[in-house]
């Protein structure tokens, strides 16, 4: 009895010296649509470990919701105040419109057109900031509240910046940034191997792949510091020191919780302050409503293709979704497709339409045999997760680059959306589902996936906590992002020994001129 008490009080007294940071209040602004989806996952198991949390949010958001028992949310003038959803369907069939020109050329375009729409958004949002850290009275609360860190998505800048402002220790929960993948801004990328974001190329490069590869770095170089750095120019003058922008706030976050894998993203160089925690948001799948689980069960043998084309994108155009249905109508298997718009012509009986599915419950289902998807990030890593085969149509942004990954590793096919008939989309699905291959290789990156010793989830909130902690990770961040570029790039040294090597050859030179004439003068004067 009195071991058992030992043992008892032992444990009680471990846990009090123990550190911990229950009950530390954090500020997160996030970003809306499918961000936010990943986003809620972590903050509702930061408020089961206690943690107090503050959401910034626009009055006018699509997902996030004003009210919620898993934070307290502020409305700020974020980017949704002017902007709408329908304008990404807009964007879509100018996309579409791109995808007929040449393989080489057609990326570039995109590029332009991604850069129109960043242009717009960042102007909006140095106006958003400029609002916030303009008013005395917010800022006073945000000071006020003694917050103990920032967890931010920096594919928009508003956390960035007002985290800095407010000197808090700052965490990314991360994948883009600005203008493209968050590699490219804290890690080294060598263009030789590293694709660029939106160059929809593998890390196997010819020569030409190389070329196209440089352009597009080129290109998102200037995109930066020419399209996006001087909305803020101004914003950055007012309220911080001189010499500050927008790339220096954003290098000084304490951890970059990046939402990849290495089962899914090509080897690169890394940096100590980067956590990969790709497919964090993945679960195990739940049971089906009684309705959604006798349709399952109905497939039989055959089971149950789940199409999805996310949350932004309504619909195709409506040739493409009539060759789909008639495609999906000539198939043994069951299909549940989450579709908005009118309904097709060709839907066959076999084919259950729904405004929303539960996609991870759904691909987590044994008699699932494949996933139509645009090829979104939590849409790759929760096929990858439940090791279900994907066939891709990709829309917009990095939907491209994400199928390819895939496709790569011999677990999807692709096709155009803007090429789509009924005959190549039933080769393409009849191709998944019949092939090994496709099934085989996704397990594959299943088992790697899955063989950690932390889940991502885990390691995503230990990091959180850690900076939480500790008051920061300064010991984490490189020295290099502080040097002038001559020096980070060794140009001086360069310099200095293209110098010491020219004056070495006009010494020896001179030398050889010198002994060169007076071995001439002898020989005249013995003549």
């Amino acid at each position: 009895m009195s071991s058992m008490i030992a043992v008892i009080l032992s444990g009680i007294f471990f846990l009090l010296l123990s550190p911990t940071c229950s009950g530390s209040k954090i500020l997160v602004v996030p970003v809306d649509g499918s961000h936010w989806i990943n986003m809620e996952v972590i903050l509702r198991e930061l408020h089961s470990r206690g943690h107090n949390i503050t959401v910034l949010r626009s009055a006018k958001s699509w997902f996030i919701p004003s009210n919620s028992p898993i934070f307290t949310s502020i409305n700020v003038t974020m980017l949704q105040d002017e902007s709408d959803l329908d304008y990404y369907n807009k964007m879509l069939l100018k996309v579409m419109e791109r995808r007929r020109m040449l393989t080489f050329l057609r990326s570039f375009y995109q590029q332009h057109l991604i850069t129109s729409m960043l242009s717009q958004g960042h102007e909006i949002l140095s106006r958003a900031s400029a609002t916030m850290l303009d008013n005395p009275v917010f800022m006073k609360k945000m000071q006020d509240a003694k917050f103990d860190l920032m967890l931010t998505d920096p594919a928009l800048t508003t956390g960035v910046i007002l985290g800095s402002y407010l000197k808090l220790p700052m965490v990314f929960n991360v994948r883009w940034i600005n203008n493209g993948e968050g590699h490219l801004t804290i890690a080294p990328s060598p263009v030789s191997y590293v694709p660029v974001s939106g160059s929809e190329l593998d890390d196997q490069m010819d020569f030409l792949d190389r070329t196209k590869n440089m352009l597009h770095y080129i290109y998102s170089s200037v995109e930066q510091h020419f399209f996006i750095n001087p909305y803020y120019s101004d914003l950055f003058q007012r309220h911080f020191p001189p010499g500050t922008d927008l790339l220096s706030l954003e290098l000084a976050a304490d951890m970059w919780l990046m939402r990849t894998d290495f089962v899914f993203e090509f080897p690169r160089p890394t940096m100590p302050n980067v956590v990969y925690i790709g497919g964090f948001q993945c679960k195990k799948p739940r049971p089906l409503s009684d309705e959604l689980e006798a349709f399952m069960q109905s497939s039989g043998e055959h089971g149950v293709v789940v199409m999805s084309l996310g949350t932004l994108v309504s619909a195709l155009h409506r040739e493409a979704t009539e060759a789909i249905a008639a495609a999906f109508a000539q198939l043994p298997q069951k299909v549940v497709w989450r579709f908005i718009g009118e309904k097709p012509s060709s839907l066959g009986n076999n084919t259950l339409l729904v405004n929303w599915l539960p996609q991870r419950d759904l691909l987590g289902h044994p008699k699932t045999r494949a996933f139509v998807a645009h090829g979104g990030t939590n849409g790759m890593y929760e096929a990858i997760y439940h090791g279900v085969p994907v066939l891709g149509l990709p829309l917009l942004f990095d939907q491209f680059d994400n199928v390819l990954r895939l496709k790569v590793r011999g677990a999807a096919r692709v096709l155009e959306a803007n090429s789509l008939t009924k005959e190549n989309f039933l080769e393409a699905i009849t191709d998944i589902l019949e092939t090994p291959s496709y099934r085989e290789n996704i397990q594959r990156l299943s088992r790697l996936h899955h063989d950690q010793p932390m889940s991502p989830m885990d390691t995503a909130i230990f990091w959180i906590e850690y900076v939480i902690r500790n008051k920061g990770a300064a010991h984490l961040q490189s020295v290099g992002f502080s040097l002038p570029w001559y020096s980070y790039f060794n140009l001086d040294v360069a310099l200095l020994l293209m110098a010491l090597i020219a004056a070495f050859v006009w010494a020896s030179v001179s030398v050889c001129k010198i002994l060169c004439c007076r071995r001439s003068r002898r020989k005249t004067k013995a003549e």
